[in-house]
């Protein structure tokens, strides 16, 4: 069986952790209104007032003028979430990060050990809880799509489990937007054709699936039916660490895509120092709303692990190595491969003056956020997203890898 664990409104609940007097308030953790920042998570309070994350600042206040706006920091959110890993290993090797809030784990080989995959996810959640004061909502079910769809059943603090006898019972009753990758966009057209329920595509004959999706016609096909062969890609079997975000309104306004990159960056490179590990070549992923995919990438003249040269390069290939004129972004992704420890990272006999400030700045902040916490060091970069034109409601999904060391 496979287990998908998603934090509750992680950056948030940490916030009202580590601030309690937060708690019971609307808080809202990225950019700010002034500085027209964009919303990187709310927490439930605050989410019922409309806002969610990608929304812009601006229109967030506007939603809720006494909402709490906090600045990200996304280096300290990495040390929590790799506490979390930290008990997910001692459960299994094989995990599959989504993003520093969600992970999929494949428990199958851990059940002579701690019991069966339900108790494994009992017990895994409860120590999340004991341990970090965090809660944790928790999908049990025989693939990676089943598994995500029941741990958002739920939330907050939730714990579903489907078993194999009972999957299609479990689907088809749930809205058409539960199909992972299905957003606002799709939804509008599968309304057009009457469809409201994952029964209703499932009923739908392929080739009209096809019709209307193209390629993507024969993957929705598969998961109305939850059929999932995806395996569990482990930090071992991964190459590159990614970040990606499918939006549930397509995006036009370049300006916004810009600062989406920045939040992408950012994420990726924490992951990277978390690990300890350095990055030679930055790829940049975008998907159409009509589907088409291009990816791009740019090698560096040296390997890295700071935020600010992976985003320039991701958005140099965002500015000009995509068509001047193109349809509107439905998804967006960044990745960096070539990954390596930084012990084996190579001297250069010409140093970097900007590279190093750079680096020794980011270790300081990762140090500074892990020790002292809230409101301790914020990146002046993320005081200049820009506003949303639209209001995106992202899935993410990274893959990470922790590469052995050579002897």
């Amino acid at each position: 069986m496979i287990l998908h664990i998603d934090m509750d409104a992680f950056y948030a609940s940490v916030e009202e952790r580590d601030q309690p007097d937060l708690r019971g308030k609307p808080v809202i953790v990225g950019g700010t209104p002034e500085n027209r920042g964009v919303v990187a998570a709310a927490n439930y309070i605050a989410r019922g007032f409309g806002i969610h994350s990608a929304m812009s600042a601006a229109r967030a206040k506007r939603l809720c003028p006494n909402g709490i706006f906090l600045r990200s920091r996304i280096s300290y959110y990495a040390h929590i979430s790799e506490a979390i890993r930290q008990i997910f290993l001692n459960y299994t090797p094989q995990i599959e990060p989504l993003s520093l809030d969600e992970a999929f784990l494949d428990v199958s080989g851990s059940e002579r050990l701690f019991g069966s995959s339900i108790e494994i996810g009992q017990q895994i959640k409860k120590r999340i809880q004991n341990e970090l004061q965090l809660t944790a909502s928790v999908g049990v079910a025989p693939n990676k799509l089943l598994a995500k769809i029941a741990s958002d059943l739920e939330k907050p603090d939730g714990f579903v489990v489907v078993e194999s006898e009972r999957v299609q019972s479990f689907l088809d009753p749930l809205p058409v937007e539960r199909i992972w990758g299905v957003g606002r966009v799709t939804a509008q057209v599968f309304r057009k054709l009457g469809i409201l329920t994952i029964h209703d595509v499932r009923a739908l004959p392929l080739h009209v699936l096809k019709q209307n999706f193209h390629d993507h016609g024969q993957h929705l096909w598969e998961l109305s039916r939850g059929i999932d062969c995806r395996p569990i890609v482990s930090e071992r079997e991964a190459k590159s660490i990614s970040h990606e975000i499918t939006f549930d309104s397509d995006i036009d306004n370049k300006v916004t895509l810009r600062a989406c990159v920045i939040d992408l960056a950012d994420q990726v490179s924490a992951r990277l120092r978390t690990r300890q590990l350095r990055g030679r070549t930055v790829h940049l992923k975008v998907r159409f709303s009509d589907f088409t995919t291009v990816t791009r990438s740019k090698t560096l003249a040296q390997s890295t692990c700071t935020s600010s040269e992976i985003w320039k390069a991701a958005e140099i290939m965002l500015v000009t190595r995509l068509p001047a004129e193109h349809l509107p972004v439905r998804l967006l992704g960044v990745g960096v491969s070539g990954l390596a420890h930084n012990s084996d990272k190579q001297p250069s006999l010409f140093t970097d003056e900007d590279a190093v400030t750079q680096s020794i700045l980011d270790d300081t902040s990762d140090q500074i956020k892990k020790r002292f916490g809230p409101s301790s060091l914020s990146r002046g970069s993320s005081l200049l997203k820009p506003a949303a034109q639209s209001s995106p409601k992202p899935v993410s999904k990274t893959t990470e890898v922790q590469l052995p060391r050579s002897q």
